[in-house]
């Protein structure tokens, strides 16, 4: 029995047999407001190759009332079963099919979910249907290769509006009928209905006229920055259209900020739903609006990468992420107008230690990966299909010329417009443009797993001269139960030369760029040149690969760190330390020193917070137990100490804020943030508001200092769906038998929680200074987690089986716990990846564990 799962040989059989003409989808929400189901019908055109032939069409719902197939009744009991509707008796040619049923609104983010905004009581629906959820919806072909027009006609309630992919219409009777959409896939169809707030403008060029729309719930209104949001989508206008050379592709573009988003946004064509969290409700770094943009712009570069021209199956995801990622972060860096010209830095600094993380666990695969079902997809939207993929386009343009790569892009969207690819079709044009025979770089960087080490190995003579210069590169064993072998890579990389100038900055005095291949690479430095102070391969950050320091040049950036007068090479080396922590090849007590001795020179906001992060994380996971107190103590009052002298109103001053309110431990700490918290005492400059409160809050609940009476009096003073989140976040942080079992029992043994509550409570539950009080839920997990994901929708079993796995338990009797549990459970492949790759978490933390206790002892 198939379930909701679609194997690769079906979809693959299925496009052979079938070309989709034409959907016509009737749905009746007029009973939103209320919930329980709405009747869905489905017409859809399309034509058969063979004469008799037998195939199926998608759907999940609770009640199918009739199914008719060229004027046919079927026997409904007969034909829908297991999330399929069979197609008995093709005709050769032209079929037609119609489909009545109930289907259900969704409270976990998939399919059509409704939320009731606690500010208004009034629901508001969007969908998302990546990547098999318009079958919760209304009948499909669900699978990216078969595409076809949809035409939606939608009953809502009074006084609401309707938004989709074509223009919005002039509703009759509260009907509102949209002209069909050009030929798209079936995942990238919306719907966003509701009583939503909205603003409206255009992008103008070349006589065109593209209608640009912002909706957001009412209660968040007055918080929408509409006018930045339109500059930053027109700036992405005109630099994707000039890049590709290819108009925007649709009618026109509305973007609409959505309550309860699984993910950071999603490429419907024209009516992009993006997670309300972006519109700001209280003062955030720089950080996070450029986060936001280049959401925006990932987004709206999708409407060509996956929209306009999308992958024929899953396996070539990438083409649809990994150049929607690598042309938003280049958009921002070199698109005129830009704020944030640094994107490669925050690129360097987040999005690569993500992709290192993830190409060092045993899930690691190709950036092509080997996608058999659906089921494997599902948990394939990671840091290399993302990150890694965006990385090696980098490098790609690099290798070819940016002029090269972007021609060939151009040819790629006219030769394919509105149609399906493989990575060949790319491939094939870069070639031409290019000139250059890209299969071996495919091969090696495509189609292998895993991740390459570059050392300097630097000799000099008596005078400090340059003897020689060589780039060793490593390619390191792959992750136990990781498919594949070891792969040495071409890699094209720059080398910076920096010396301290006068006034004891770091300053790039000379730069190199060559192709490193093999094990050893000579590099053609001068002879009789002295040793730069620090030598950084991979500068500019051209190649993914982890880089080394040589030895002279660790030491100088351990002392100098935050004295590059450039962002991105110090992003770079801080990166290289973490990943060196991660590694064990530096102690945490070591990484800690470094930061604390370099952070307080470091300009770009984003970098610090990412240290913020790493550093929490470094002490909470990776330092020997009987340290970790000390260096969590040295670390908080290094946060204070921040915070009092950071400039009053400036983003740093807010991001020690949060950083201390994370890590506060003592009683005088932990006094200041209830002072801070009911104002007797302040900070000049920092402003408590509203996000800044639920942080101070949600620190004092854990440590047992706020009760439950004292969090709903917080929620009360912000009663919005956003309170409603940190309040139950805050309730299940209590340091008590009690709030914990209720939060578990509220994840684990109920199923009523929405996703954004689900996930709140989660990570409420799990506090790293609570080890002791969440050991025996470890037990309960491994009883439990296999039941919840055989039970419950992807996104809402995926945050239990991650959330609630015993990360915090760093011990050999985790590891083993786990191997029993894999070992005897049979999950299915996408709840063993998840539970394997926490398992190597466990396991990375133990060995990092015991490089710091050898660092106490050296």
């Amino acid at each position: 029995m198939p379930g909701t799962n679609l194997t690769r040989e079906e979809a693959q059989e299925r496009a052979r047999l079938l070309t989709v003409d034409a959907y016509e989808i009737d749905l009746d929400l007029s009973g939103a407001q209320e919930g329980g189901t709405y009747r869905s019908v489905t017409v859809v055109r399309f034509d058969s190759a063979e004469a008799g032939a037998e195939s199926f069409i998608d759907l999940v719902a609770p009640a199918v009332h009739q199914v008719e197939l060229n004027g046919r009744a079927l026997d409904v009991a007969a034909v829908f079963r297991d999330s399929r509707i069979t197609l008995p008796h093709l005709l050769a040619g032209a079929n037609e099919l119609k489909v009545v049923a109930d289907c259900s609104y969704t409270n976990s983010g998939e399919g059509l979910h409704r939320f009731v905004d606690p500010v208004d009581e009034q629901a508001y629906l969007y969908t998302q249907f990546e990547v098999p959820d318009a079958r919760r919806v209304f009948a499909s072909f669900e699978q990216p290769d078969l595409k076809a027009t949809f035409r939606f006609t939608v009953k809502a309630p009074s006084g609401w509006t309707v938004i989709s992919n074509s223009p919005t219409p002039e509703p009759r009777d509260d009907v509102w009928s949209f002209e069909p959409t050009p030929r798209i896939s079936s995942y990238i169809t919306a719907l966003i209905v509701g009583p939503y707030h909205s603003v409206h403008s255009s992008y103008e060029k070349d006589g065109r006229t593209v209608p640009l729309g912002i909706y957001c719930r009412p209660s968040l209104a007055e918080y929408l920055d509409a006018d930045a949001i339109f500059d930053v989508t027109r700036l992405g206008f005109d630099w994707f259209e000039e890049k590709f050379d290819y108009a925007y592709p649709f009618a026109k573009y509305d973007q609409l900020f959505v309550p309860e988003f699984n993910a950071g946004a999603m490429e419907n064509a024209g009516a992009v739903t993006i997670r309300d969290q972006y519109v700001f409700r209280s003062k955030v770094t720089d950080a996070a609006y450029e986060t936001r943009a280049e959401t925006i712009l990932h987004e709206l570069a999708h409407m060509w990468f996956g929209d306009l021209v999308t992958m024929e199956w899953w396996n070539d995801l990438w083409l649809n992420e990994s150049f929607a990622t690598y042309t938003s972060i280049a958009c921002l860096a070199y698109a005129e107008g830009s704020q944030w010209p640094h994107s490669w830095t925050t690129f360097a600094n987040s999005m690569k230690t993500w992709a290192y993380r993830q190409d060092q666990l045993p899930s690691t695969h190709p950036i092509m990966a080997d996608i058999r079902d659906l089921d494997d997809v599902l948990v394939n939207f990671d840091g290399i299909t993302y990150a890694k993929g965006a990385s090696v386009l980098k490098q790609l343009v690099a290798y070819v010329g940016m002029d090269e790569f972007f021609q060939g892009v151009q040819a790629y969207f006219k030769a394919h417009a509105f149609g399906n690819t493989r990575l060949a079709d790319l491939l094939g044009a870069l070639e031409k443009t290019s000139g250059r025979d890209l299969k071996t770089w495919s091969k090696a960087w495509l189609e292998t797993a895993g991740i390459n080490v570059l050392r300097p190995e630097i000799e000099t003579d008596g005078n400090g001269h340059v003897t020689s210069f060589t780039v060793l590169q490593e390619a390191p064993a792959l992750p136990a139960g990781a498919k594949g072998e070891p792969t040495l890579r071409p890699h094209r990389i720059a080398i910076g030369f920096y010396d301290l100038d006068e006034a004891g900055k770091l300053v790039r005095t000379d730069r190199i760029e060559l192709d490193v291949d093999g094990e050893r690479t000579t590099v053609p430095f001068p002879a009789g040149t002295a040793r730069p102070a620090v030598v950084l391969l991979n500068d500019e950050d051209l190649s993914y690969a982890k880089v080394r320091l040589d030895e002279e040049s660790l030491r100088v950036v351990t002392a100098h760190l935050g004295d590059f007068t450039e962002s991105l090479p110090r992003a770079l080396c801080w990166a290289s330390a973490w990943d060196m922590t991660r590694d064990g090849e530096l102690a945490t007590r070591d990484y800690l020193a470094l930061v604390l001795s370099g952070i307080g020179k470091e300009s770009d906001i984003g970098v610090v917070q990412s240290l913020h992060r790493q550093v929490k994380m470094a002490l909470d996971l990776y330092a020997a137990p009987e340290w970790r107190d000390a260096g969590l103590t040295q670390w908080t009052e290094a946060t204070l100490a921040h915070l009092r002298a950071a400039e009053p109103g400036s983003d740093h001053q807010l991001a020690w804020a949060r950083a201390f309110a994370a890590t506060a431990r003592t009683p005088q700490q932990l006094d200041l943030l209830q002072s801070l918290l009911d104002g007797t005492e302040e900070v000049g400059g920092l402003a408590v508001d509203t996000e800044l409160r639920w942080a101070f809050v949600q620190r004092l609940a854990a440590n047992g200092l706020l009760d439950e009476d004292e969090i709903d009096a917080e929620y009360t003073r912000d009663r919005t769906a956003a309170g409603e989140r940190h309040a139950a976040a805050a309730r299940a942080a209590r340091p008590s038998e009690e709030a914990k079992a209720e939060a578990w029992a509220s994840v684990v043994e109920s199923d009523k929680l929405p996703n954004s509550l689900q996930e709140a409570v989660i990570a409420g539950f799990v506090q790293t200074d609570q080890r002791e009080l969440l050991a025996p839920y470890a037990e309960r997990f491994f009883a439990s987690v296999k039941d919840v994901w055989d039970s419950r929708s992807h996104e809402m079993a995926q945050q239990v089986a991650i959330g609630l796995y015993p990360a915090l338990q760093v011990s050999q009797e985790t590891l083993d716990a786990t191997d029993a549990w894999l070992a005897s459970a049979e999950p299915g492949a996408g709840l063993r990846r998840l539970v394997s790759e926490s398992r190597s978490g466990v396991e990375r933390a133990l060995r990092a564990r015991a490089a710091d206790a050898a660092a106490a002892t050296a």
